[in-house]
């Protein structure tokens, strides 16, 4: 299996090499060459080995397909040591929960930082270890987090050899549970940099510096965002379980209704789908920063600037330059390379937007691919979490609520819905109390962390002052 840029690079790679790379050279995101297809055997075999071996073994199936140059053995070792019912709360991993009739919720949550974060970090992790162990060599992780990547990213790097992580956040623009799971880790190879600015200048600050081919190879700069392919593909099996507990046979089709910001987690999906899991829809659920929901209503992408980027309470979504974006743009051009480094590249940085309404292609991202959008605001989450709670028992958090919104906006009469849950509600508990007037159950070993020591630097975003403070950490 080889993988190539979405922006044209003529160079093929390996999965080990792109998995500490990040960005490809040209500034581009990783794609295989081509997506494995899986036939109704393989699926049925794969229904089979869900049930009665369990989600590491379904994720070993699904990576090796992807993933040849790790010895099968080792891959399947590492998917076993990664998905555990010690480390994600229950032998199921990725259980759904009826909610009412043809709805459902796939809980992704229950991993070490209560975000569907942990679902793929967990394993680059193990990843990271294992093939910098067998190069003997180093990592130095730079990531931008809005809110669930950071904590995942650093609750699976620490204390991993050869692994330093240095995450950048918006300063103040976090609920205080998600900094407080950051902030208060102490261990030496974990660096938090709280920027002053928005989620998207983080972004900016990482991409800045993955294309600084020079320092980058010095350094030995990767990345833990959802622009690292190792962990875009590690989400790829949750739909896949997902959709073998929705159904009992292959010739049913499923939809998954997903929160969106940086539209990782649904990009997942298309891929699962390229694949030819029987996904009828695609449902991109954003909140109030809609730059994806006016694309696929409009053909239209408008990036916002800093100043048009909302605080919301659903924060984890605060982002209006959706990175894995361009991975389903190339695919939607027929994989142009050149087209897709126009638009993303020069189109871009010029205009802040480019405009595919008039391109026969645009009618594609629903026909072809399945993609349907929607929006949910403040009101609508409140609303959302207290009916929820009220019809059903269930306390759902805030990005949970806007997908589960547009879900039921989206849903066809006879296909399942699968809505993704993408963290416990802890996490933003002044929205639950908002809506609810109680507090959202803790877990015991998360008492008390918002009072812990914290461990953060202040920033301005300014991409060579945080180069300056990877090179002094890294001393080399």
């Amino acid at each position: 299996m080889h993988y190539l840029s979405t922006r044209g690079n003529p160079d093929r790679k390996r999965f080990c090499e792109i998995l500490l790379e990040g960005l490809a050279p040209d500034g581009g995101l990783y794609l295989p060459e081509s997506y494995p297809q899986v036939d109704d055997a393989t699926l049925t075999r794969w229904r089979n080995v869900y049930h009665e071996q369990g989600y590491a073994e379904l994720a070993f199936e699904i990576l090796s397909l992807y993933v040849d140059d790790i010895p099968a053995a080792d891959l399947r070792a590492l998917c076993a040591k990664t998905y555990t019912a010690e480390v994600f709360g229950t032998g199921e991993i990725v259980p759904l929960r009826h909610l009412e009739d043809g709805v459902w919720i796939e809980a992704l949550s229950n991993g070490p930082t209560l975000a569907f974060k942990d679902m793929a970090m967990q394993l680059l992790g193990n990843l990271f270890e294992y093939e910098l162990g067998r190069r003997g060599e180093e990592l130095n992780i730079l990531g931008a987090t809005s809110g669930d990547t950071g904590s995942a990213a650093e609750y699976a790097m620490r204390g991993k050899k050869g692994v330093r992580v240095f995450m950048t956040s918006p300063h103040g623009r976090m609920s205080p549970f998600q900094q407080a799971q950051m902030f208060s880790l102490q261990d030496a190879n974990i660096h938090n940099i709280a920027i002053n600015g928005v989620f998207d200048d983080c972004q900016d600050i990482v991409k800045a510096v993955s294309n600084d081919l020079d320092f980058k190879r010095k350094y030995k700069i990767g990345t833990v965002n959802s622009i690292n392919w190792a962990r875009l593909l590690a989400q790829v099996v949750y739909y896949f379980a997902g959709y073998i507990q929705a159904t009992e046979s292959n010739t049913q089709k499923v939809s998954f209704a997903v929160p969106s910001g940086n539209f990782g987690n649904v990009c997942a999906g298309h891929v699962a789908r390229q694949m030819g899991l029987p996904i009828a829809k695609l449902v991109v659920a954003t909140n109030e920063n809609d730059v994806l929901d006016e694309f696929f209503r409009t053909g239209v992408y408008r990036v916002r600037g800093t100043a048009d980027t909302h605080e919301t309470s659903s924060p984890s979504m605060d982002i209006s330059k959706a990175s894995n974006f361009e991975r389903f743009v190339f695919d939607l051009l027929g994989r142009d390379g050149a087209r897709t480094k126009s638009l993303f590249g020069e189109g871009l940085a010029k205009t802040g937007q480019f405009d595919l309404s008039a391109d026969p292609v645009f009618a594609q991202a629903a026909s072809l691919y399945g993609f349907v959008s929607g929006k949910s605001v403040h009101a609508d989450r409140l609303r959302t979490i207290r009916e929820t709670f009220e019809q059903h028992g269930m306390v759902i958090d805030t990005h949970t609520a806007d997908g589960l919104k547009v879900a039921l906006e989206q849903r066809t009469e006879g296909v399942p819905m699968v809505v993704l849950e993408t963290a416990l509600p802890i996490k933003f508990a002044g929205t639950i109390v908002e809506a609810l007037g109680r507090e959202p159950e803790r877990p015991a070993k998360f008492e008390g962390i918002e009072a812990l020591p914290k461990r953060v630097k202040v920033m301005d975003a300014d991409v060579d002052a945080i180069k300056a403070l990877v090179a002094a950490e890294c001393g080399y």
